[in-house]
């Protein structure tokens, strides 16, 4: 899959694109991210690729044109009939694991990253498919968005991850029921105590052998987490009926 972003900021990727486990997804070109920096399709001695909005107020607005020459040049480069064009701004719908899950297994798509109080609406009317979003707060930009995307998409990728399962037990994934994450623990079997805080032990369970005592365990811990900080997800859960009886009287009990 192709992704081809388009920012005036192209240098904050290549840190990203070169660390960290989702690097084996772009060195290995199953995600295949193309920078485009915008200021080289602006048409005057400065590069500029924004200006004061109409109508007054503060701020700049993207300019058109550039951004016109830029999608021209992508598609070109492309040529693909259908093309999804993903804008990154606060009134988008928000990124969840369904859509990541969705562009992990398509063709890619172009990114577009904003800055200043927007960029111009025809760009937007003309040229989005989909308009994304982190959650309700606003950024600088749309490259941190589109980070966390290209992120999300690589480590769903066959190989990326060390063991094939770590994404199916994820928070929000189809095989967790949509759920939140169970907690982890690893070694030393006991954390010693420090200044007021008392030594912690990994729970008994998880040190017992027994396979299905530790999924039960597991089971129930996702339960009683995603009650406790994001009920919403019990209710989906419960309505597309991925509770089991056994769920369901586990959370009676809470």
């Amino acid at each position: 899959m192709r992704f081809d972003v388009l920012t005036i900021f192209p240098e904050l990727f290549a840190p990203h694109l070169t660390h960290g486990v989702t690097r084996r997804a772009f060195e290995s070109g199953q995600v295949d991210v193309r920078l485009w920096p915008l200021r080289d399709f602006a048409d005057d001695n400065y590069r500029r690729v924004d200006d004061r909005p109409y109508g007054g107020g503060p701020g700049m607005v993207m300019l058109a044109e550039p951004l016109e020459r830029a999608l021209a040049a992508v598609k070109a480069d492309r040529a693909e009939a259908a093309l999804t064009v993903i804008h990154f701004t606060p009134t988008g719908a928000r990124i969840d694991q369904p859509v990541v899950q969705q562009l992990a297994t398509g063709p890619g798509a172009v990114l577009l990253c904003g800055r200043y109080e927007g960029i111009d609406q025809r760009v937007l009317d003309r040229h989005v498919t989909l308009e994304l979003s982190l959650g309700d707060f606003v950024l600088s930009g749309g490259e941190l968005p589109a980070l966390a995307l290209l992120d999300a998409v690589a480590r769903l990728q066959e190989g990326v991850l060390g063991d094939a399962q770590s994404h199916q037990q994820d928070s929000f994934s189809e095989t967790s029921d949509g759920l939140l994450d169970c907690p982890h623990y690893s070694r030393p079997e006991l954390l010693p105590a420090t200044g007021d805080q008392p030594g912690r032990a990994v729970p008994a369970v998880l040190l017992s052998g027994h396979h299905a005592d530790i999924k039960r365990w597991r089971r129930e811990r996702s339960l009683a987490l995603t009650a406790a900080r994001r009920p919403e997800l019990i209710v989906a859960a419960r309505g597309a009926g991925r509770l089991s009886k056994a769920d369901e009287a586990f959370l009676a009990k809470l």
